[in-house]
């Protein structure tokens, strides 16, 4: 049995390891990027983004009930585990409401900011609690990409939608309708504040991953899932703030936030904005450290009214 990976959410599929035995029986190809590593152990290279995208076909096929699953090579390759933790956390934040027990099935609805071409927070979400997803982004090629997986997918297909975002200086503006609601919103947000920067992040990591500075990624990335004018915190902002305009359309509006620091500034523009409850959910998986920001404008007469018809 393999180790347990520290912090991991107790739910998540991946918190063993992985089971590279049952994923290449699963997923074949994965079987030539595999090497034995220290002490003996079964890895990959992760700094090959070839094997980093196998890998990740291997996980969602095997772990996440797909056929098929595949992205081109320029676009975000996300590692599974992580976003997997993402959605466990969100139905335990459900559950708090309901005394512990998470809403399942497709009445639950969740919007899912940025989608990308990998469509990995849907396959997770739709997969374990049967939820259903609108995905939205500014890019057609990644649309494009994520609504193949949707085609060779039926079970999947039943439960996600997609809506392109067509005004690239929004974010929620114009995906939210009129008498349209969603149980939760998630976003995973672009992280650095320039393409420079972007490169400069690349090259350490990969500098650290296999000893010298190379300007591959190993996950990919295009640039509106890479950087925003003003990084991840001008980009959470304008989400809280964006929010604020459909108030009472999501129960619980979230984020990723990857620097803590930016933590005081989002909590006073809530403030400011009068959300009813914030939330910080920590996250650790090994080393790396995240939390997730979340927050709702209902009061408690709303959220009873709404959990009592939709959950």
């Amino acid at each position: 049995m393999a180790k347990t990976k520290p912090g991991l959410h107790k739910r998540n599929a991946h918190s063993s390891g992985y089971d590279f035995a049952a994923l290449t029986e699963h997923w074949s190809d994965l079987e030539k990027y595999v090497i034995t590593g220290k002490h003996g152990k079964r890895t990959i290279h992760f700094h090959d983004p070839t094997a980093v995208k196998c890998l990740n076909q291997a996980l969602l096929i095997h772990h996440y009930d797909l056929k098929y699953w595949d992205i081109p090579d320029t676009f975000l390759c996300p590692a599974v585990p992580g976003r997997a933790d993402y959605i466990h956390y969100l139905a335990d934040l459900l559950a708090s409401a309901k005394g512990g027990k998470i809403p399942r099935g497709k009445k639950i609805r969740c919007l899912d900011v940025g989608t990308g071409a990998n469509l990995v927070y849907p396959i997770v979400g739709s997969h374990t609690y049967r939820w259903s997803f609108v995905g939205t982004d500014v890019d057609d090629k990644a649309l494009d990409a994520a609504q193949q997986i949707l085609d060779q997918n039926p079970n999947l297909k039943s439960k996600v939608s997609l809506q392109k975002q067509t005004n690239r200086t929004s974010i929620l503006r114009g995906i939210m309708q009129s008498g349209e609601y969603f149980d939760l919103m998630l976003c995973n947000p672009p992280f650095y504040s320039s393409a420079e920067e972007a490169q400069i992040e690349n090259q350490r990591k990969q500098k650290n991953l296999h000893g010298r500075a190379s300007s591959t990624r190993n996950f990919g990335g295009q640039a509106n899932e890479l950087w925003h004018p003003g990084g991840e915190k001008a980009f959470i902002q304008q989400l809280i703030e964006e929010s604020a305009e459909t108030p009472t359309q999501c129960y619980w509006y979230t984020s990723l936030v990857a620097k803590e620091q930016h933590l005081k500034v989002l909590l006073q523009v809530l403030k400011k904005l009068k959300c009813t409850e914030s939330k910080v959910i920590p996250m650790a998986q090994g080393n790396k450290n995240s939390r997730i920001l979340a927050w709702t404008f209902l009061n408690n007469k709303q959220r009873n009214a709404w959990e009592g018809a939709r959950w």
